[in-house]
């Protein structure tokens, strides 16, 4: 999710956010991830780097031989696999080795040339598919009965003959692969300004001291209990993104034309459908979620109402949206007391989950704390063959605990999904993703919910609930609809500027919060921080995620052993079917709007709770 989503807390103290951030060296080793367990030293990456490049030349043998014997076929796809599972690897450990220092020119340069050997690898394999399509479908039968191997890969083959109309020539799509680098530029320009160049200014925190601001600190800062802290951060946070904002609406802009191109070439009607139809899913699913949703914005706009009473205010700001309604309840919660909680939290999901989570959050699976240049917000990586990694910038509040709990969700996916799957079908869609995620985060509400008998700290974990709703779904909802009109606009032949940006943003903003908040000119540039604009079309899937985990938390809770096997079961079968088949399996069905509505309800229903407790305070 975007940084603010997963790591917003609690303010730090004036102590804390007066330190400058600490160098790496400076942090204990056993709250650094062990990238070593990838590679024990940079020889050994090098070595891999050569021998995909020498497989890749290897795989050129095949071209033009598909057609001739189930052997080949098999041979192919196998070194396919092969040359994939090991580039995955140089990949990711170029790409943590970056996130550890996005300044470090050294990560810079090696991650750059792995950028480079991933499109080569595209470009080698880029035949394969073409040439599946050119073998007539009965013989592609025959093939698969004769030989015993080609069994494995019958959902492969079938989900590249699914995707014949948009498949082009082997030249045309070998063509399409080396333009891959090129392709990834607005994205790699995004993080390097986002990560590496964009500074803020300084402030004065409560107590008057002035306090360096970065973006993991202004998700303190932006909920103090002091309005005027919040203020200042939120008017310094977006002075740094406004005055960049013609670079950050040239980056956003030709990576929404990259999308049109891609769509185009491949035929498609729209770059919602082409994305769309990555993971099989009608389009109606987007458009529904949206759909949806708005018929609730009076429950949005009800909470922004009941967070402005409760706060005593006169008008409810932007900056005014992250603030505890229940002041006098402290949270602070270090790292290790964050991983006893978790681990009880998911206790419904059965010891071998549990032991599994409680290995990843003590083996240095986890980059804990926020250092120098270290890449924002929090995420998970897995790597097939070693285990998971996950990156946060851990701060001691609740908000960090729930992050903990998501990224380990991702985490545990990939572990049971690479661990029960063949390289071919280890990795999950994204339309899956989120599913573990926010499933962890139901599961970790509904245990500090039953563990707290004190009042004040339930209407503080009610209104994290509340918070929970608001930027996992209408949030996520108003950014899949910002992207979808973004793309409508140019597709029908209209330009987009940061200005342009900036009133779409504004409108759909007042839109979802409702009269009684200010929209605030500043937020019309939040558009120009969120990294997942650069992933097309991505961020829906928070939202239909969330509304599947809440599903199968509840059956989990109400049905037990049954519904967790059902769940493991899920986990473990990475993406071996079509994760709307998946998900039916697992207990839920994402083409109806039933689990998105059963969400608003719940929705609902806590902010009748919050509403009454709030009268009785």
């Amino acid at each position: 999710m975007d940084s603010e989503q997963t790591t917003a807390g609690q303010t730090t103290t004036a102590e804390q956010a007066a330190k400058p951030l600490p160098k790496r060296g400076e942090i204990d080793e056993k709250y650094k991830w062990r990238l070593e367990d990838i590679y024990p030293d940079t020889s050994r990456w090098e070595s891999d780097y050569q021998r995909v490049e020498g497989l890749a030349r290897t795989l050129e043998s095949y071209r033009g031989k598909l057609q001739e014997s189930a052997k080949d076929l098999l041979e192919c796809l196998r070194l396919r696999d092969e040359i994939m599972q090991l580039e995955e690897r140089i990949y990711s450990y170029s790409r943590l080795r970056r996130d550890e220092d996005t300044a470090n020119p050294v990560h810079q340069g090696r991650h750059d040339r792995s950028d480079r050997l991933l499109v080569k690898v595209d470009a080698a394999v880029s035949f394969i598919a073409p040439e599946i399509l050119s073998i007539p479908e009965e013989l592609l039968g025959q093939f698969v009965r004769q030989e015993e191997g080609l069994a494995l890969y019958r959902h492969f083959l079938d989900e590249i003959i699914r995707r014949r109309p948009h498949t082009l020539s082997a030249t045309e799509e070998r063509l399409l692969a080396r333009a891959g680098e090129m392709a990834q530029a607005p994205e790699t320009i995004f993080t390097m300004l986002d990560d590496a160049d964009i500074t803020f200014p300084s402030i004065r925190d409560a107590g008057g001291e002035i306090v360096e601001l970065t973006r993991g600190r202004y998700l303190s800062i932006i909920q103090s209990p002091d309005r005027r802290v919040r203020k200042d951060a939120f008017e310094a946070l977006y002075s740094g993104y406004g005055r960049l904002k013609n670079t950050f609406g040239a980056t956003l802009n030709a990576s929404v034309k990259k999308d049109l191109f891609a769509a185009e070439v491949r035929k498609y009607d729209s770059a919602l459908e082409a994305a769309m139809s990555e993971d099989d899913v009608p389009v109606a699913v987007y458009t529904n979620l949206i759909d949806t949703v708005h018929r609730r914005l009076d429950l949005m706009h009800r909470y922004m109402a009941l967070r402005k009473k409760m706060l005593g205010l006169d008008t409810l700001h932007m900056y005014d949206v992250y603030v505890p309604l229940v002041k006098e309840v402290e949270m602070k919660i270090p790292f290790e007391e964050a991983v006893e909680i978790v681990g009880k939290a998911l206790g419904p999901l059965g010891g071998e989950y549990q032991e599994v989570l409680r290995k990843g959050m003590t083996s240095r699976w986890i980059d804990v704390f926020e250092t120098r240049a270290k890449a924002g917000g929090a995420y998970s990586n897995g790597v097939y063959g070693v285990h998971p990694f996950v990156l946060l910038n851990y701060e001691p509040d609740l908000m960090n605990v729930f992050t903990l709990a998501h990224e380990m969700g991702h985490a545990l996916h990939s572990y049971y999904s690479f661990a029960n799957q063949p390289y071919v079908y280890a990795h999950y869609t994204i339309f899956t993703a989120e599913v573990a995620s926010t499933l962890n985060e139901a599961l970790l509400t509904h245990y500090l919910l039953g563990t707290t008998p004190d009042r004040a700290q339930r209407m503080y974990l009610v209104n994290n609930y509340l918070e929970r709703f608001r930027v996992t779904l209408y949030r996520q909802v108003m950014f899949a609809e910002f992207e979808k009109i973004i793309h409508e606009k140019v597709e029908a032949g209209g330009a987009l500027t940061p200005d342009e940006f900036s009133r779409t943003y504004r409108d759909l903003n007042a839109a979802y919060h409702g009269p009684e908040t200010v929209a605030d000119d500043e937020i019309a540039l939040e558009w120009a921080r969120i990294p997942h604009f650069y992933m097309t079309f991505y961020v829906y899937k928070y939202a239909t995620g969330f509304s599947a985990a809440t599903a199968l938390s509840k059956q989990i809770l109400e049905e037990g052993r049954p519904a967790v096997d059902r769940y493991l079961a899920f986990l473990k079968s990475g993406g071996s079917d079509y994760p709307v088949n998946l998900l039916k399996k697992a207990g839920v069905d994402m083409t109806s709007p039933e689990p998105i509505e059963d969400a608003l309800r719940l929705f609902e229903s806590l902010l009748d709770e919050m509403e009454e407790l709030g009268r009785v305070r």
